[in-house]
């Protein structure tokens, strides 16, 4: 879903300007219609030239410690008064990885063309991301590059807090069952074969749960070539779920009806949300730019969708915190420190507070889930382990019985 400038007649007369989400051309100038404006010329937003896409595909995309790196040396420079030419140079010469050299090459040497660094970042949206394009614009038009890049470098490491928080809780039950699968398998193959001549000679039909076992680990020791294939298709398949859009829309949407698996992703979402806005909005960027720009960090479909009627509905001129409060998805606490924001003129101030009081319910969520994975892991291990041994056990149990 792509970013699509607009520029519309309001009653026939007005003119006004403004952006939308959407998947396509036609889907946008429709997006508009549905504001009541009439639109008079729409085009996407930082859509790169030819000649632009050919010089992107020289310089690698930046991980999120690679901008981290780069910002950080980047900003430090400026402060000290450095012109960025010789920051990019410096950056050039000495930056650790070879990607990140390449990069600023690439930007220096468009800059001594004649280009700001703004406008050359602009060509590079798969390089820096648009939040960072959009921030480092507003604050070279605003004057103050240093800070804007200050609250850039603040912004990636609070998104490298957040997911390295939410990867570790996730980490464990991903590595536990993993390893359940891994012991899972070798029982299957080595364990039950072995103990298919003693429960043949008892001369006794098999309990189900025996005979199915045995049959799979039978099956998986004369076709073993099947089990790295499966194992790879069961990850493939995960992720291939988890990243199409079509199933990532109606997992997004499942998800946010599981009790405390809805808090995690709402919170660690709208964390980065509110720190963007606060700082785009710190940065003099209008509203409606700055819901925009935060709605891109959202990585739930279900919550960008909602957000970005929001974000029509100020566009139509509807308070933020009104037009928020529609979703039914922001957080109330959030919703009461915008609204008050608004209505005391420190709405910059209010935000800054919102993402205090996020983060802090953040790591309180990160703290319940952490002590409830690890009983839940015990419970899953222990039905595993109670199903192999009912599995190996009941025929010796009705042997003896008999």
């Amino acid at each position: 879903m792509g970013i699509y400038n607009y520029i519309a007649l309001k009653n026939n007369k007005d003119i006004v300007k403004g952006k939308v989400e959407a998947e396509n051309l036609k889907e946008a100038r429709d997006n508009v219609r549905k504001l009541g404006f009439l639109p008079t010329k729409i085009y996407e937003e930082a859509k790169a030239s030819s000649a632009n896409k050919v010089a992107a595909k020289k310089i690698q995309k930046l991980g999120l410690q690679d901008r981290i790196e780069f910002t950080s040396t980047f900003q430090m420079l400026a402060q000290s008064g450095i012109p960025v030419i010789e920051s990019l140079v410096f950056i050039e010469n000495d930056a650790a990885k070879l990607k990140i050299r390449l990069v600023a090459k690439e930007l220096r040497r468009q800059i001594m063309a004649g280009s700001t660094f703004a406008d050359t970042i602009a060509k590079y949206p798969q390089v820096f991301g648009q939040i960072y394009i959009g921030l480092v614009k507003a604050g070279e038009d605003a004057g103050e590059l240093e800070r804007t890049l200050e609250r850039l470098l603040e912004l990636l490491k609070k998104e490298a807090a957040i997911k390295s928080k939410v990867i570790g809780t996730l980490m464990y039950p991903a590595f536990v069952i993993i390893l359940a699968m891994f012991i899972v398998t070798v029982m299957l193959v080595f364990v039950f074969p072995a103990f298919k001549e003693l429960f043949e000679n008892q001369g006794k039909a098999l309990p189900w749960i025996t005979a199915t076992l045995m049959s799979l680990g039978e099956f998986l020791k004369a076709y073993w070539i099947l089990i790295p294939i499966i194992f790879a298709t069961v990850i493939f398949g995960t992720t291939f779920l988890l990243t199409w859009p079509p199933s990532k829309r109606k997992i997004d949407k499942f998800v946010l009806k599981i009790p405390l698996l809805t808090d995690l992703i709402q919170f660690s979402d709208f964390s980065n949300f509110i720190a963007v806005m606060q700082v785009a909005y710190d940065a003099g960027i209008p509203i409606v730019d700055c819901l925009y720009l935060s709605n891109l960090t959202l990585t739930n479909y279900t919550l960008r969708d909602k957000i970005a009627t929001a974000t029509n509905k100020v566009q139509q001129g509807q308070h933020l915190s009104m037009a928020l409060k529609t979703t039914q998805v922001m957080p109330r606490m959030i919703l009461f420190m915008i609204a008050t924001g608004e209505q005391s003129g420190r709405l910059g101030e209010m935000l800054l507070q919102a993402t205090v009081y996020i983060d802090q319910k953040l790591d309180n969520i990160i703290d319940i889930m952490t002590k409830m994975v690890e009983p839940i892991m015990l419970v899953v291990i222990g039905g595993i382990v109670l199903v192999l041994a009912l599995a190996l056990y009941l025929p010796l149990f009705q042997s003896y019985t008999n």
